[in-house]
């Protein structure tokens, strides 16, 4: 099955002690997304709307962690507060170095990690989701954070979701003109890979690899003013087969910088 075809087939369901105010919540995100309500789901893919938060679930495999996107989460204050802050692989990439603002789009945003990242250190970060289930657990994660005593001072105004296909909104941007364009596509993993979380295998399950991603590269670099990132895995192909100006590897991963030379 397409994975498109995958994604549309995944309901928003909930418990089935909900009451009706959670059954409405459930129906609304459902309309929003043009996704299927059901009242009762036991197996497959679903997005669980819960009391507090929304998440995916492999329903007939209770062991595989939930998809829940938390940037008040521990492991994401944490991250905040003692990860290295513009000296993170990823802030040096963008390029955050001496920079006071910085405008950042980021085509390929996913459960918005480094996205949040990015704009704890300040930069405002416009992120394109193509999948509505992704893009229903994103907004679902910025509508809890503006609910945060801390976040709520600053992230609103420095993430925002856009909901489209990243090739179509990158070439007919909109919004402000980037400093960066970020992309990290889907890469194929091993299944069994111990780096690989469980919760990030019922992503990959959900989304599998990014075929278009050699699409992105052209259009990033016709719209970034300044440079564009992309997230690769070690070892991994160049994107679209161009070498970088930059490559910044890691462990696990790199980032490979194409400088826009004006």
């Amino acid at each position: 099955m397409h994975k498109l075809q995958i994604e549309h087939s995944v309901p928003v369901t909930v418990p089935s002690d909900a009451c009706e105010a959670l059954v409405a919540q459930a129906q609304e995100i459902a309309k929003t997304w043009r996704l299927d309500f059901k009242t009762t789901a036991n197996k497959g893919l679903a997005l669980f709307q819960q009391q507090t938060h929304l998440e995916l679930r492999q329903l007939d495999e209770p062991k595989v962690g939930a998809v829940i996107v938390d940037f008040a989460s521990n492991a994401a204050t944490h991250r905040r507060k003692h990860g290295g802050g513009r000296g993170e692989a990823v802030a040096k990439a963008v390029g955050l170095k001496g920079q006071k603002t910085w405008r950042v789009l980021d085509a390929t945003a996913g459960l918005g990690r480094d996205a949040f990242v990015l704009a704890s250190l300040g930069c405002k970060v416009d992120m394109i989701e193509r999948s509505p289930i992704v893009a229903a657990l994103l907004q679902d994660g910025l509508n809890r954070a503006e609910a945060d005593v801390e976040l709520s001072a600053w992230l609103p105004e420095h993430m925002q979701l856009h909901h489209g296909v990243a090739v179509d909104l990158l070439s007919k941007w909109q919004g402000v003109t980037p400093d960066v364009v970020y992309l990290d596509p889907m890469f194929p993993h091993r299944k069994k890979s111990a780096a690989v979380k469980k919760d990030m295998r019922l992503f990959q399950q959900l989304l599998g690899p990014d075929e278009d991603a050699d699409l992105l590269l052209p259009p990033a670099l016709a719209l970034a003013k300044k440079r564009v990132v992309v997230k690769r895995p070690a070892g991994a192909p160049y994107l679209a087969n161009k070498k970088p100006d930059i490559e910044m590897a890691g462990k696990a991963n790199r980032f490979d910088v194409y400088l826009i030379h004006i």
